[in-house]
């Protein structure tokens, strides 16, 4: 079942189309990705699922209801983490939970998120004496104080170290298998593939691609990378007419064939039948990094 639904949107900043007949659902108790390069129409598309911004064009709805029409009633079942927010610096970090608390009928415990973001040694800290990493496991407890149905992460882990990111992820599992639908947008593509269900790559304002992550690498056409250093003359042309084979490149004596589907088969497979033996054999999935560099190629041109 559907509990977003966006269907033809469009916004412009003046002359800059920023959102171009932008389209996308997202199922309930899912962790649905935005991806794209920076300006691409991300964050402004997900303020109009907030109902921060006012859309020019297309419908949105939330829970069956609209962002901007029925926000009194929405407002209650989703909670948001802004990619930029701030807090007055003096009030400490158990007063904004418990202040946050009292705006939901049905709050959650503000004194278990301390504990489970990692903030209980930081209750009485003012919010300007906070590290970067703190303030944002702060911002990311008050979005979810309110026991939503829905939560809005903007830039989920930034400033957060390497096991800090991953002690968020763990917790971002949790709330999904809880029942929360997540909406996520990111840069970090290790995320992505690590918490997403299914994601959408937005690129000058629209959508190019939208499935699982092993959907989004299959479609972009990666595939992956097979390397070997031959130990007899091999005929390059062959390689290059295998099925599935996309390039062949030879350097140093170093051979690296890239293709798609059971290539990687098809190669092993030849060189058997010629008798080649082969040294430093590696093979390389390609990630989720390469599919998204290749759906957004031009953008690096």
């Amino acid at each position: 079942m559907a509990v977003i639904e966006v269907a033809g949107l469009r916004k412009a900043y003046g002359r800059r189309q920023v959102l171009e007949d932008v389209s996308f659902s997202v199922q309930r108790g899912e962790v649905f990705g935005l991806l794209g390069p920076n300006g691409a129409g991300k964050t402004t598309a997900v303020e109009c699922c907030e109902g921060l911004r006012r859309a020019d064009a297309g419908t949105v709805r939330v829970l069956g209801l609209d962002p901007l029409r029925d926000r009194a009633a929405l407002r209650p079942r989703v909670g948001i983490q802004l990619q930029q927010a701030q807090l007055q610096g003096a009030l400490r970090v158990g007063e904004a939970l418990e202040l946050y608390a009292a705006f939901y009928p049905n709050p959650r415990d503000w004194r278990e998120l301390l504990d489970e973001w990692g903030l209980a040694d930081q209750v009485r800290t003012p919010f300007d004496k906070l590290s970067g990493g703190q303030k944002q496991r702060l911002f990311i407890a008050l979005a979810l104080i309110g026991n939503p149905e829905v939560a809005f992460l903007d830039e989920l882990t930034t400033a957060l170290d390497p096991q800090g990111r991953r002690d968020t992820w763990e917790l971002i599992r949790r709330i999904r298998d809880e029942g929360v639908t997540v909406v996520l947008v990111s840069h970090f593509m290790d995320e992505v593939e690590a918490l997403c269900d299914r994601a959408a790559v937005l690129d000058g304002g629209r959508i190019v691609a939208t499935g699982t992550p092993a959907e989004l690498i299959a479609r972009s056409g990666t595939g992956g990378t097979l390397g070997f250093r031959p130990t007899a003359p091999l005929d390059l042309g062959r390689l290059a007419a295998l099925r599935g084979v996309t390039g062949v490149e030879e350097r140093d004596g170093r051979i690296e064939v890239t293709g798609t589907g059971d290539f990687a088969d098809e190669v092993t497979g030849l060189l058997a039948r010629e008798g080649i033996v082969v040294t430093g054999l590696r093979i390389r999935e390609h990630s989720l990094d390469d599919a998204y560099l290749a759906l957004t190629r031009h953008d690096a041109a």
